[in-house]
Parts: structure tokens; C-alpha cells; sequence
């Protein structure tokens, strides 16, 4: 098994920690894992997007042109990035932002209206969580246990308080997660 991933937004949605965290918890689960963040020079509002490989066998290289999974945040993302995904492959989306939705029948297309859910559940933080869990919905790829020990690697310990409503977030994730298309 091996699952190559793209996710693409905007700096400040985080993209690369949601990647980060999906790594580490793919190393923790004994997985060959590859991590490979791409971002402009501002902080927040330049696009960023995060390579991410999970496989049981070695990854002979990083760089990708075509991806089983896109997570798209933003429009430009979705731009660059929906012709990217292998044929019969996912992707995901938030549609806060999106002027263009996907438009390909060859793909299975889900929706997560994580922005709207982190505002209801005043946690915008956790809006990044809200996306993985539906990712980990559709794509099962780690273990529960594996995603808190992800979050214990990769986020400094004065945040670990955090994890629990993290995890609740993924869970809440898997529970909002809608179908556009499947083929």
C-alpha cells in the first residue's frame, strides 16, 4: 500500500502541520513516510502545500506529479492541483472560498465544510483536524492511537493540552465529510 497526497491552501490554514502530523503519525505506525512542504515567502495568506507519502514498502522518490488524494483549501490550489489526481483517485475540499468546484467525473469528490464547523464549534484552530478526519474517513490510513502519538511528536509540549480537542476534531471531521461525486 502506498498513498501519495497532496494538501494545498493558504499559509495559516495549516496545511503543513496537518501534513506533519499525518507523517509522524505514519512513522509511529511503521510506515515509510515522506514529508515534503512547498510554501512561499509570507506567513499567512501565501499558498503552501505539503507532499505527503504513506507506504509499507520504501519511497523511491518524493517529488510527485500525480497524487491519489488532493486536499484542496483554497481556489488557486484547486486550480493547480485537481488535474493532479490520478484518475479513480479523491478529493477533498473545503468549499469556504471556492468560486470554481471541481468539475472532473473521473475522480471520487468529497466535501468538508470545515470552516464553517471550526466557527460553530468556536475552535477555528482546529480547522485544519475538521479536514484530516475526513481524509482518515475516507482513507483509513492511521490508526486512532497513531494520531495522538502523531500530535505528541510534532507539536511542542506546552500545546499538548490541545490534543484531546485536536482528536475531537478529526472525529467531527468523519461525521461531516459529503459525497459530490463517486465513480
Amino acid at each position: 500500500m502506498t498513498e501519495e497526497i497532496i494538501i494545498a491552501g493558504f499559509g495559516g490554514q495549516g496545511v503543513l502541520s496537518m501534513g506533519k502530523i499525518l507523517a509522524y503519525a505514519g512513522m509511529m505506525q511503521q510506515k515509510e513516510v515522506s514529508w515534503m512542504p512547498s510554501y512561499g515567502p509570507e506567513m499567512r495568506g501565501g499558498t503552501a502545500n505539503v507532499t505527503v507519502i504513506l507506504s509499507d514498502e520504501r519511497i523511491s522518490s518524493p517529488i510527485l506529479n500525480k497524487f491519489d488524494t488532493a486536499i484542496i483549501l483554497n481556489q488557486q490550489s484547486m486550480d493547480k492541483f485537481e488535474n493532479s489526481v490520478k484518475k479513480g483517485g479523491l478529493l477533498i475540499y473545503d468549499p469556504n472560498g471556492i468560486t470554481r468546484h471541481p468539475v472532473r467525473n473521473d475522480i471520487n469528490i468529497y466535501m468538508v465544510k470545515a470552516s464553517d464547523e471550526s466557527a460553530k464549534q468556536n475552535f477555528k484552530k482546529g480547522f485544519n483536524m475538521y479536514i484530516l478526519g475526513a481524509f482518515l474517513k475516507m482513507k483509513p490510513l492511521i490508526s486512532p492511537e497513531y494520531m495522538k502519538i502523531g500530535f505528541e511528536k510534532s507539536l511542542p509540549a506546552r500545546h499538548h493540552h490541545l490534543i484531546p480537542q485536536n482528536l475531537d476534531a478529526i472525529e467531527r471531521g468523519k461525521e461531516i465529510i459529503e459525497k459530490v461525486h463517486t465513480i
